[in-house]
């Protein structure tokens, strides 16, 4: 009967409909269970890391500035060449004396070699430079440092004579296993490449810039200085290592301005310079374009404190800066003509004073930096080679365990990386010659002049 039908159909859905509601509470039963559960499982974990247990550090990268890559490879059982005449080192820079920036460094090369040929060479062979260079270094300048290595077949190199220069060098003596020793960057990066063939003499940037920023921070205090520095790659570096160590000393310049390498005109320059009143002035160039704006900014009245970079301690600089170059601030890296025993800090054991009467007497002028740094390189290098023997591999070897090495410029100590970790001091000039700030007529004496305003 259709009415049975409907009896039944209808007593179905409240039964399906009776069903559904007994699942859904059991769901929500269920569901408020977890939850609880875990709650109280948050509850348990958070109380048992109130007082953590220690876990060892895992770290997925090492720091490769604290690594010291030694070379594990062949070569080392290699016997020494029997029919050679002479013992060849390449030398990565301009081989003219009148080179305007590092005819010096070819000098000081020139003169530590003639000094080892004059005590016997190495067992009575004589040493030779093997000179290349191009004044574009990353175009034809790479095939003469590929030369040298593959054709002149030199036992070690010298060079190259600032940043860029020194990167591309680094490039050719990792692959030709070649030692290099490098008297003119201050770059922290050409070291930062772990290449084990790879030794700086010069301290780097990260070693200066905090001497320089401790300078600032002492004698300008919180009143307003201004930064200005050139866009060449060995300025920019140094400005990059010394904005970093201004923040740790928790000062900042008023002003940042940036102008061109090997610029002619700095009159808008030195007019922004002066229109802001600072303080003092921060400079970071070369030597020359240093010397060029320090004397613009003191002609037109500029009569604060002036620091700047080691660009200063190069006779380019004391030479075309003239008096306006009195009383600047910089990193010291070499004392010219310190006596031993006559200085209260540095070189108390070195002869600085002969290096500097000889490099007079062949080329009639002083040595600044980087041309005793050089003098210092080939020196070591002879010193390697000397104790190795004529294989490239055992020449680095010694090279690296020759440190610490008393040179003219100081003591050359290797960190991990190859670079020099001496300490660094500051300097500056009096009476147009460089001196330590440290020493007498020294720091206290350039403050009076800081102060003028």
């Amino acid at each position: 009967m259709p009415g049975d039908e409907y009896r039944i159909m209808n007593k179905e859905f409240r039964n399906s409909k009776f069903n559904f509601a007994i699942r859904n509470s059991l769901v929500l039963r269920l569901s408020s269970l977890v939850f609880a559960a875990l709650l109280v499982l948050s509850f348990v974990v958070w109380a048992g890391d109130t007082y953590p247990r220690e876990r060892p550090s895992r770290k997925v990268f090492f720091d490769a500035r604290k690594h010291q890559t030694n070379y594990a490879g062949p070569g080392r059982e290699k016997r020494p060449p029997t029919d050679i005449k002479e013992v060849l080192i390449g030398y990565f820079g301009p081989s003219t004396l009148s080179h305007p920036e590092a005819g010096d460094m070819w000098c000081a090369a020139c003169l530590a070699i003639e000094e080892a040929n004059q005590s016997g060479g190495y067992k009575g062979l004589p040493f030779r430079l093997v000179a290349g260079w191009s004044d574009n270094p990353w175009g034809s300048g790479i095939s003469k440092v590929v030369r040298m290595a593959y054709v002149d077949k030199v036992w070690a190199f010298i060079g190259g004579i600032d940043g860029p220069s020194t990167h591309l060098a680094e490039q050719v003596v990792a692959k030709a296993r070649l030692s290099l020793l490098n008297p003119g960057c201050t770059d922290k990066t050409v070291n930062l490449a772990n290449v084990p063939w790879m030794f700086s003499c010069l301290p780097g940037d990260h070693l200066q810039a905090p001497v320089l920023a401790g300078a600032i921070s002492l004698h300008v205090g919180r009143k307003p200085f201004l930064l200005v520095s050139a866009t060449d790659h060995d300025s920019h570096v140094f400005t990059v290592e010394l904005n970093k160590s201004l923040t740790r000393q928790q000062i900042a310049p008023s002003y940042h301005f940036e102008f061109k390498h090997s610029g002619k005109d700095y009159t808008e320059l030195v007019e922004k310079i002066v229109k802001v009143g600072a303080h003092a002035l921060v400079v970071i160039a070369g030597a020359q374009d240093s010397a060029r704006l320090i004397s613009a900014v003191r002609k037109k009245g500029f009569t604060g404190c002036i620091f700047g970079g080691p660009s200063m301690g190069r006779r380019r600089f004391l030479e075309e800066a003239g008096q306006a170059a009195e009383g600047v601030i910089f990193p010291l890296l070499y004392i010219p003509g310190v006596t031993p025993g006559k200085s209260v800090i540095l070189h108390e054991q070195y002869a600085g004073d002969s290096f500097e009467k000889k490099f007079i007497s062949h080329f009639g002028n002083g040595p600044d930096y980087l041309a005793a740094h050089t003098y210092d390189a080939v020196n070591l290098l002879i010193a390697a080679i000397r104790k190795a023997g004529l294989n490239r591999v055992r020449i680095r070897d010694a090279v690296r365990e020759l440190s610490p090495w008393a040179g003219v410029t100081g003591i050359v100590k290797w960190d991990a990386l190859g670079g020099n970790s001496r300490t660094v001091r500051l300097g500056m000039v009096r009476a147009g010659r460089v001196i330590s700030a440290s020493g007498p007529h020294g720091l206290d004496e350039a403050k009076p002049r800081c102060s003028q305003r």
